[in-house]
């Protein structure tokens, strides 16, 4: 039984790239292009993104590490905060937080696999959303090993779309240059707001944080797993995002729009380019649909465990899966997707899944002040303190950047989350009336 309920590093450093690659890489670059035209300063932005990621990526390993239990900031702001504060996290992430993506994703998802399926992007959209919780509900090991196979083949798809984009060779009038221009493009307000759209790119590299009770030896080999998964998603996008600029004309992406990655893969492939790069997007997003339905349920089980009048929701099957949380996640994304919601909470709510992720990386002062031993044995955050104050200040300076200009949103995501206050004190009375 124990075998069946966990993985290897390998399935969830799967996890974590496919948690991460949705389509962000495939729609950004247009507007990144508007205002920077040096093609260093364009691939900086992703590099500096994914840096900043692994920053978070390498203090969430001690975190993950002394604190070996699933649930991720829920766990986390819990232990080191206070069981209000880590219970905000989980309620908006059992509710919506995972949800709306699911919603979201399943419908470029359907406008993306329409061009080469016969079949009405509604159906598609539904159709994976069900199907993909038949196959996680049958057996966790399943899921994971479905998610790891539509992974690989995705990171294969795009390293075939970057070889052949090589071999294809540059338009006429790329360059590659570093030189004061450039310089001047990467310290620029064009290039710090471009950077704020390009972390929620990187976003899901703390995926595997919430299924530590599901991984092998979680203390040893989940530092590796946030941290290699992380490494990978920013050399994938970093390639991607080369051969974007070295196919085609920065003109031609700004004015093709979202659509740019299509006309790229005409560029390389003929006129079967935009079935491929369909295809490319397709593959990418039924694993991030996946991973979501993997990792999400697990937020909810990790709830239950300390708030027994609900723990019904966190009953595992005899192949390791809460299969009411499982089923509950998809239902309130089908909804979301009828009502078309989707699209305003994932504004709403982004703001405050921003600060829950900040007051986890600022939990490792608070971690390290406790501790009494170090324990040697057990991975300590590279370049500690450097690397989580420098998530801290450039996550916190994007974070003050989206509450000014999206300000109504980010504040009625505020509000939202703060109405977790009601039913976590329903949870402590009926806790209390229990004992």
């Amino acid at each position: 039984m124990e075998s069946i309920k966990l993985i290897s590093p390998s399935r969830a450093i799967a996890i974590v790239v496919s948690n991460m690659i949705g389509t962000g890489v495939y729609t950004s670059l247009c507007y990144q292009a508007l205002d920077i035209k040096s093609t260093f300063a364009l691939l900086f932005i992703w590099i500096t993104g994914g840096v900043v990621a692994l920053c978070g990526a390498l203090t969430y390993g001690e975190l993950a590490a002394r604190i070996p239990r699933s649930g991720g900031e829920y766990t986390f702001l819990s232990e080191l905060f206070h069981p209000s504060f880590g219970f905000l996290s989980g309620f908006i992430s059992i509710t919506i937080g995972f949800a709306a993506p699911m919603a979201l994703l399943s419908m470029y998802l359907g406008k993306y696999s329409s061009n080469f399926i016969p079949v009405s992007p509604e159906l598609i959209s539904i159709g994976l959303i069900s199907i993909l919780l038949l196959i996680n509900l049958s057996s966790f090991r399943l899921g994971t090993n479905f998610n790891f196979a539509t992974t690989i083949i995705n990171i294969l798809l795009i390293m075939a779309f970057v070889v052949f984009g090589l071999y294809n060779g540059p338009h006429n009038g790329f360059s590659f240059t570093v030189n004061s221009t450039s310089i001047k493009e990467v310290i620029s307000p064009a290039f710090a707001v471009s950077l704020v759209y390009v972390s929620f790119a990187y976003s899901g590299w703390n995926s595997a944080a919430y299924i530590t009770h599901q991984i092998k030896d979680p203390v040893k080999n989940l530092p590796k797993i946030l941290i290699f998964g992380t490494l990978i998603v920013i050399t994938l996008y970093t390639l991607l995002n080369f051969i974007f600029i070295y196919s085609t004309p920065l003109s031609d992406i700004v004015s093709k729009g979202e659509d740019f990655a299509f006309i790229c893969s005409q560029n390389i492939f003929g006129n079967t380019g935009s079935i491929f790069v369909a295809l490319l997007i397709s593959i990418g997003l039924i694993a991030s649909v996946n991973s979501l339905l993997i990792i999400g349920p697990r937020v909810t089980q990790a709830i239950t465990l300390d708030y027994p009048s609900v723990k019904k929701l966190g009953v595992e099957n005899k192949h390791g899966v809460p299969y009411l949380a499982t089923i509950l996640l998809a239902v309130i994304s089908l909804i979301l997707f009828w009502t078309q919601t989707f699209k305003e909470i994932v504004t709403m709510i982004g703001f405050t899944l921003g600060i829950f992720t900040i007051s986890s990386v600022i939990g490792i002062f608070i971690l390290r002040h406790r501790l009494k031993k170090n324990g040697a044995k057990i991975y300590h955050t590279f370049g500690y303190p450097l690397i989580p104050i420098l998530f801290i200040v450039i996550e916190g300076c994007m974070m003050i950047f989206v509450l000014i200009k999206e300000t109504k949103p980010s504040l009625t995501g505020i509000a939202i989350t703060l109405s977790g206050f009601i039913f976590y004190y329903i949870l402590i009375k009926l806790k209390k009336h229990a004992n």
